[in-house]
This record gives C-alpha cells, structure tokens and sequence, in this order.
C-alpha cells in the first residue's frame, strides 16, 4: 500500500468516525437511554 493511499484510508476513517458521532447524537436524541439500548439489539442479531 502506498502512501497517498494511506493517508486517503485514514481521512476517510476520521470521517467515517465524524459522521457516526453525529448520527449517535441525533439517535439519542430520538430515544434517550433506548438508542443504546436499540445499538446492541441490532449489533447482536
């Protein structure tokens, strides 16, 4: 692996890693201490 790809890998995670911060935040705000809950039902299947 080269290094342009590397370092376009890893932007994408920070990204990634952004977006799924914000999409937790809106679930908790849907439905509280449920969102979590929710998390590790569909996590679990």
């Amino acid at each position: 692996m080269n290094q342009k790809n590397s370092v376009r890998l890893a932007k994408t995670i920070l990204l990634l890693d952004q977006l799924r911060d914000e999409l937790y935040e809106e679930l908790m705000k849907n439905l509280g201490s449920r969102g979590h809950e929710l998390l590790r039902r569909l996590q679990n299947l």
